[in-house]
């Protein structure tokens, strides 16, 4: 039975929240990055569910440096900046309480390649209840975390 539309007994479909990390803000900057076209495909597919995507301030910050000094494209850079100042676009702050909610995740014996950074998305996520992470790091899912690409199941 429905009403307006809506089934009745059956959960309303919320648009997803993703917490994105700064690998997927590179792979869709840039056309030479291994993940690019499926970055592209997983922002589409955000963008048709109007998924609540979030961006932490460390994950802008950290693409941005990686743009403008290892792919050296100071231009692609500031470009990539000026979106984040969009209105429209959700910006996580990043305070001392994330900071301790992230040291959670950090292991002083972890891979060097599990940063604070990626703690803090992990902290960010756990903190927005996000329905999952838009990386390709598999840290994520280690820790409990569902991938954005998981999503499109």
């Amino acid at each position: 039975m429905s009403i307006c539309g809506v089934k009745i007994g059956t959960k309303m479909n919320k648009p997803p929240t993703v917490v994105v990390d700064a690998d997927a803000i590179i792979a869709q900057a840039d056309p030479n990055d291994k993940h690019h076209l499926t970055a592209i495909k997983i922002s589409e597919f955000l963008a048709n569910t109007k998924a609540q995507v979030v961006y932490p301030v460390t994950a802008i910050t950290e693409s941005n440096a990686y743009i403008q000094r290892v792919l050296n494209s100071t231009a692609s850079a500031y470009g990539t900046a000026v979106i984040f100042t969009d209105p429209s676009v959700q910006v996580a702050e990043v305070n001392q309480e994330v900071i301790k909610s992230a040291l959670k995740y950090f292991n002083p014996k972890t891979s060097k390649k599990n940063t604070l950074f990626d703690c803090i998305i992990a902290a960010i996520a756990k903190e927005k209840q996000a329905d999952a992470i838009f990386s390709f790091d598999k840290f994520y899912p280690r820790n409990g975390f569902k991938l954005a690409s998981d999503l499109q199941v």
